[in-house]
Order: C-alpha cells, then structure tokens, then sequence
C-alpha cells in the first residue's frame, strides 16, 4: 500500500509539473504555437500606464518575442553604436518569428533602407506615389537599395559591429538577472530597415535557451547565462531584396529544428540540442521565406512541417524523410501553421496569386496536390482561395480559424472543420497594419497592429469589436503570455500587463 501511495503521488506531481509547463511560453505563440491562453484569462484592458506591472527598456533592436519559463523571461537582441530602430510605415512585412517570424519587406517603387540609415525606406505598396516614383519611368518593382528593400538583390550588409545577446529577466520586476554575448562580428548580410539582426523568437526546455539568429549561428545557454554550444556552421545565404531573416527554431525532445530557406541553398536542418551537432540535414528547392517550423503532434506521431513558396512539406522529425508535401502555393510564405488533432491549417497570401488556405488532413501522405478545379482530394479536407495569411500566422480558437490580412486590416473568420466563413474581410477600426500575430483568451480574440493598437474581438462567429488598447509604439513582435501575464514587446520596451 505505501508503494502505491508513493506511485500515486510520483504520478500527481508529474501531472502536475505538466500542467506547470503548459502554461510556459516556451517559443513563438507559446504552447504549441497556438496563441490560445488556456489558463487564467489574460487582460484585456491596458494602455501604456494602465495595468501594467512593469515596463523595462531593452537595448538594441529585435522582433523576436520574449519566452517565459518559471520566474524566468528571456529574450534576444542586436546592438550597434548610434542604432536607427525601425519605424512604422516601412515597405510591407515578411512575417518575423512566423508572424512576426520573417522580415520586413521592400517598398515598391523606391529604394530599401539599411538599419544604419543608407537611403530612406520602403513605401507600402499600391499607391499612386509608389507608381510615380518608380526607376527608370517604369511601374512595378524597383531595384533594391542598401539594407534592402524593392525586390532587387538588395546592397551590402552595414559595415559596423553588431553585438547579438540573450537577455535573462526576473518574471516579477522585470530586472535584468544575466545577459550574455552570443557574438560579435559585422552583419553577413543585408536587412531591410524595418527588419532587425534577432527577429528570430528563441526556444526553451526548460532547461537551457536555444538562440538562433539568422544566418550568423545558433547558440546556447543554460538558465543562468553559461554557454552551452554554438553552432555558426549552417552558412550565410543571401535572402531576397536583402530583407534579412526572421524564421524561429523550432525544438521536439532532443532535437532543434532550423529552416533556412533563401536564394542561394535552402535547408532544413535537425541539430542535437545537447551538443549542436547535426543529426540530419534535407536540401530544400525553395527560395526565401520566413515561416517558422510547426511541430504536429497528431494519432501518435510527430511532424515537422515547413512552409514555402514552393509547396508545404511535412518531415519525419527522427530522419527527415518527407511525409507529404502540397503544391499550390503562390506569394510569399510567412506565416506558421496551426493544427488540432484532425487538421493542420496552412496557407499563404499577400500581394499576388490566390492566396490559397488548406486544410491539410493528419492522414496525409505523400504528394497531396490538389488538381485544377478541385477543392479537397484523399489528403486535403478543404481548402479556399483569397483566404491565406500574408504575414500574422492563423488562430484556431474553439472551433474557428481567424485570419488577419496585414494591410488592409481585415479579418476573417472560417469554420475549421469545413473552412465555410463565419465572416469574411470585416475591417478592425484604426488599424495601421498587422505583422504580429493573434491571440486569444477566455472567449477574446486580440489583434495587434505595427501601431501599437491591440483590438479585442468576440470570439465567434459574428464580428463585434469589445475595446481597443493603445501603448502608443510601434509593435511588430507577437506577445507572449503565461498564467495571465501578457508580455508585449514594442520596438523599445517590454511591458508587463496584468
């Protein structure tokens, strides 16, 4: 009998430390990527003085998104001498961190601007004065300029000295308990001007922090800011117009997966998380893009699903061997996926093509490309055109899939089992543009645009708008949340709301 009471409690406390870490933000979106505060509700009222606990000033530029483990935050950084941080109303984004897991993109029509000031920034698309301003007299694309931007090859990388570290917080005050340099070099390529050098989220086991950053390395460090291993290995490849990385790593049990897709020699690689070794690497025919990896974890298996401009593929996380892949993509790929047990829910959007949504069945297997004129096929459950997210990774909340298009500041909302809208493209009041991606708690959608407005919307399927919250800075990083905290990051401050 006390075996079994000792087998009992073993079995209680384990349970326990589950529950505890479940509501951990341990990478973007927090528990499995999904936006969704199951616990204690979050707030949804603050302003820049309202509700808020604390509010630090990080050093340096970054859209990663902070993570939260225990009475532990930790986030990343890029830091120069006489720093120009990025300023809303730059050219149109790329999805950093999958939602805010890629950059920002060029302007049309005008040259790009490196982060050290070289030459001004994108526009948005689509205005008279992007037309008029275009090189040479010509509508469309013009030539990338230095840092980036157009959709040219964009310039040289900016000849000064970056320092790229991970910050360690106390989760009650918001003080820096470590920080710790993981390099410090001169950028190895370019960036656009509203991107930053650590727009890539870090990951955590509970154990030690996995920071990747772009095309110069992955490093790691225990939870009281040792260095563990760096990796600086993988290469540095161009990425498109110059518009820099923004791709988070993705970790499942001892592996850390990177997906590092560009112009020259695109990847996916699976490192030991114990050493930083290589375990398997697949060579990927993709160009750039900036989703981050999804780990699916569905009828007893594990995939770890890739986004691109090309066709979305699933791997084996023990070998990298394909399981499915889907064509029909079209535009750039930006956003992550989300999933239930039934269906992954994966797309892209933007300016161009059909920005197509799937619903992709957890059956699927091998190549699931849907014929001309059809809408569903043995792997596909559903899918629509003009419903793909361009930037701001999808939210499944109870049972509805929303999507926020990043310019326009629309949002749609689609039954998931059938993809059918509940609502489609109903404007959220004010809104500037939206990179970060949603989030939901207690029966409230939240929607936060580069302005630093985060719109509260019933969940549902009729569109009403609950309230607005404003900070007044500008906002590209997806907040991360654990046990009713929210932690929003703006281009200057971290806050803690609650």
């Amino acid at each position: 009998m006390r075996t079994q009471r000792l087998l009992l409690m073993g079995l209680c406390l384990a349970c326990s430390a589950q529950v505890a870490r479940a509501e951990e933000s341990t990478q973007f979106r927090g528990p499995g990527n999904a936006g969704v505060a199951e616990g204690a509700a979050l707030p949804s009222e603050w302003s820049a003085e309202t509700n808020v606990q604390w509010k630090v000033e990080i050093p340096g530029a970054a859209w990663s998104c902070p993570i939260v483990w225990g009475d532990k935050i930790f986030v990343t950084t890029a830091i120069t001498q006489k720093q120009q941080k990025p300023k809303a109303g730059g050219g149109f984004g790329g999805g950093f961190g999958g939602g805010f897991g890629g950059p920002g993109g060029g302007g049309f029509g005008r040259r790009g601007g490196g982060p050290d000031g070289a030459g001004p920034r994108g526009r948005p698309p689509g205005g008279d004065d992007d037309q008029k301003d275009a090189p040479q007299g010509r509508r469309g694309p013009g030539r990338g300029g230095p840092g980036g931007g157009g959709m040219g090859p964009g310039g040289p990388p900016p000849n000064v000295t970056y320092r790229w570290e991970v910050h360690c917080l106390d989760r009650a005050t918001g003080e820096t308990l470590w920080k710790q340099l993981a390099v410090e070099r001169k950028p190895t390529i370019p960036i656009h001007g509203t991107n930053t050098y650590a727009s890539e989220t870090p990951v955590t086991d509970g154990e030690r922090v996995y920071a990747y950053f772009g095309m110069h390395g992955v490093y790691c460090f225990d939870f009281e800011g040792n260095p563990v291993w760096k990796n600086q290995e993988l290469g540095s490849y161009p990425m498109m117009a110059g518009w820099g990385t923004g791709s988070s790593p993705a970790l499942d049990k001892d592996r850390l997966f990177i997906q590092c897709d560009n112009e020259k020699q695109s990847f996916v690689v699976a490192l030991d998380k114990h050493t930083g070794k290589e375990l398997w690497k697949v060579d990927r025919d993709e160009r750039s893009s900036w989703s981050t990896p999804y780990i699916w974890r569905t009828g007893g298996k594990t995939q770890v699903v890739t986004c691109g401009v090309n066709r979305i593929r699933a791997y084996d996380p023990a070998d990298g061997k394909l399981l499915w892949e889907l064509g029909g993509i079209s535009g750039s790929c930006n956003a992550t996926p989300v999933a239930d047990e039934n269906l992954l829910y994966v797309g892209s959007g933007g300016m161009f093509g059909n920005s197509p949504l799937f619903g992709v069945k957890a059956s699927a297997s091998g190549d699931i490309t849907l014929k001309e004129g059809s809408t569903s096929n043995a792997g596909v459950a559903w899918s629509r055109t003009k419903a793909g997210p361009s930037m701001a990774s999808p939210l499944l909340y109870h049972g509805y899939l929303y999507i926020i298009e990043q310019r326009s500041g629309m949002v749609s909302c689609y039954d998931a089992k059938t993809g059918e809208p509940a609502y489609y493209r109903k404007r959220i009041p004010d809104a500037v543009g939206f990179t970060s991606s949603p989030w939901a708690s207690a029966g409230k959608i939240f929607c936060l645009d580069e302005g630093g407005q985060a719109t509260v919307l019933k969940a549902g399927p009729e569109f009403e708008v609950l309230g607005q919250n404003k900070i007044g800075e500008m906002c590209w990083s997806t907040p991360a949340f654990a046990d009713g905290m929210l932690l929003l990051r703006s281009i200057d401050h971290l806050f803690c709301i609650k």
